[in-house]
């Protein structure tokens, strides 16, 4: 199912103006996403913990901050530069300083341009280019892929999409040299399964929002049904990944001891949009799924290290 989104708001309106986010740091926080950058970066570090088997050097884990902060950032600021006008349509992301006109555009283009490039750079200057490749795989299905290709289109964007996030996890594997290890591609799969849940609970939650943008998210474009079947569908597939993750070496029973009871926990916070099919039911969900991703990250971490 395809359609084309025809946002025709400007930026930097009267209204939009007096909603802008107001210090620089949140101006900051905002521009660059750092809170989605914060979880990317964690997700890389449980990849990187998983291909190293916990034994991760100083040097590698400087490397991976550092470019995946600045690719992460980077990519996060462009799709804020291409969605300035679809964003002032948005209760929810009308207040962003690209789309109240705070910032200038070319300058923030400019920025994350040479944050992503530089990124890529960094990692094949430190001699590791198979960091430098998957960082610009990730920045190029966030921004080239998601943005501006299937998410004003196509009902697929954040199922496709999503491969961003698996992207992070690589290449927190390859900065370690074990971006092929099965334990990094697992994880990397759990990203891939709950990305949809995840951004499709907060389109249910702000299904006007979204409608009113002509952005084609599930919850907006299909039924009922359809979509509580495909929400759940991608529920069962995050924890099953999840779950399989124990099996991988550097995990065991010390993961399996946090992620079965956060699997349990989103399993049923999932299943009960079956008999409520409501904006509060999904932000609960949305909610869920956050704590739960960040509960698995956690366990990887210090399972990893133990």
């Amino acid at each position: 199912m395809t359609t084309t989104a025809r946002p025709n708001a400007e930026p930097g309106t009267a209204h939009t103006r007096e909603e802008a986010p107001g210090g620089l740091l949140e101006t900051l926080v905002v521009l660059f996403k750092l809170r989605v950058v914060a979880l990317l970066l964690f997700a890389a570090l449980g990849g990187a913990l998983i291909g190293s088997a916990g034994a991760l050097s100083g040097s590698e884990l400087a490397l991976l901050l550092i470019t995946g902060t600045l690719a992460a950032a980077g990519a996060s600021a462009l799709n804020e530069v291409i969605e300035r006008r679809r964003d002032v349509l948005m209760k929810r992301t009308r207040r962003r300083p690209l789309a109240t006109g705070q910032v200038s555009v070319r300058l923030v283009r400019l920025v994350a341009l040479g944050m992503v490039s530089g990124a890529s750079v960094l990692a094949w200057a430190a001699g590791n280019a198979s960091l430098a490749l998957w960082l610009a795989v990730g920045a190029f299905i966030y921004v080239g892929v998601y943005t501006v290709w299937l998410k004003p289109r196509s009902v697929l964007n954040v199922v496709i999409g999503g491969a961003a996030g698996s992207a992070a996890v690589i290449s927190g594997g390859a900065a370690v040299g074990a971006w092929s290890d099965s334990g990094v591609w697992g994880l990397a799969a759990l990203l891939f399964t709950w990305s949809p849940l995840h951004f499709w609970s907060l389109a249910l939650a702000y299904r006007p929002d979204y409608a009113r943008a002509g952005v084609p998210m599930l919850p907006v474009v299909a039924d009922r049904e359809r979509a509580v079947f495909w929400m759940l569908a991608h529920a069962f597939a995050t924890g099953v990944f999840g779950l399989l993750l124990a099996a991988h070496g550097a995990l065991s029973w010390p993961y399996l001891l946090a992620a079965l009871p956060a699997t349990l926990w989103l399993w049923r916070a999932s299943w009960a949009l079956r008999s409520e099919y409501s904006g509060a039911r999904a932000l609960s969900v949305f909610k869920v799924s956050n704590i739960y991703l960040s509960l698995v990250l956690l366990a990887v971490v210090i399972a990893s290290l133990l």
